[in-house]
């Protein structure tokens, strides 16, 4: 990867899932949090009427943006909302109400709205939307038991309380769309724009 200043790399975000994507694919960057209020920025923009779609896009571009300001290179943010029925469901941290969301989408096809913006000197360049469909089967309240028994405070790490690449997987019966994308981080359309701009080699 090309590390000169210009195609330096900062994800803005201290998620260890995203960073660990980026790590697999062999990408040179940096961590920085961008301390965001991101329930009273979803907030904001539900009392517009905003979409679950916009709201994550805007999400992730504020991130890039706050600390594009201060920070020389490409810097991208990320934000992930499961869209039930335009509906958007956010982070639980409660066993009870991890329980909830699980019986909510049991049955259902959700849409988890996964956005990247890279911003460059705090202007946004690039964003990319993937929208990958997933269902959840009918499954029974005891395996719903011993799915949250199994996978205890990872339940409250991500949107929906699953983790596809693990048990989680367990929970569906259709998946449409990219495997990265589900993880929080669209790496495919990533890594094409980081070539057509010389950041990667091609």
């Amino acid at each position: 990867m090309n590390t000169s200043p210009e195609h330096r790399l900062i994800l803005a975000s201290k998620s260890k899932s995203r960073a660990s994507v980026l790590k697999a694919a062999g990408l040179t960057f940096e961590q920085i949090g961008s301390g965001v209020d991101e329930d009273a920025l979803k907030d904001a923009l539900r009392a517009e009427g905003a979409t679950v779609a916009r709201q994550a896009d805007l999400l992730a571009e504020t991130k890039a943006l706050k600390v594009s300001i201060s920070h020389h290179g490409v810097v991208l943010g990320c934000d992930q909302m499961l869209d039930l029925d335009g509906v958007g469901l956010d982070k639980v941290d409660t066993r009870e109400a991890a329980a909830d969301v699980l019986r909510r989408l049991r049955g259902k096809t959700h849409i988890l709205q996964s956005a990247i913006v890279a911003c460059i000197d705090g202007a946004p360049v690039w964003r990319h939307l993937s929208q990958p469909r997933l269902r959840v089967r009918n499954f029974s309240d005891a395996f719903l038991e011993d799915y949250l028994d199994a996978i205890g405070d990872a339940a409250f790490e991500g949107v929906g309380c699953y983790q596809i690449e693990g048990r989680g997987a367990q929970l569906f019966d259709r998946i449409e769309g990219d495997y990265f994308s589900i993880l929080g981080m669209p790496l495919l359309p990533l890594m094409q724009w980081l070539r057509d701009r010389g950041s990667l080699q091609p």
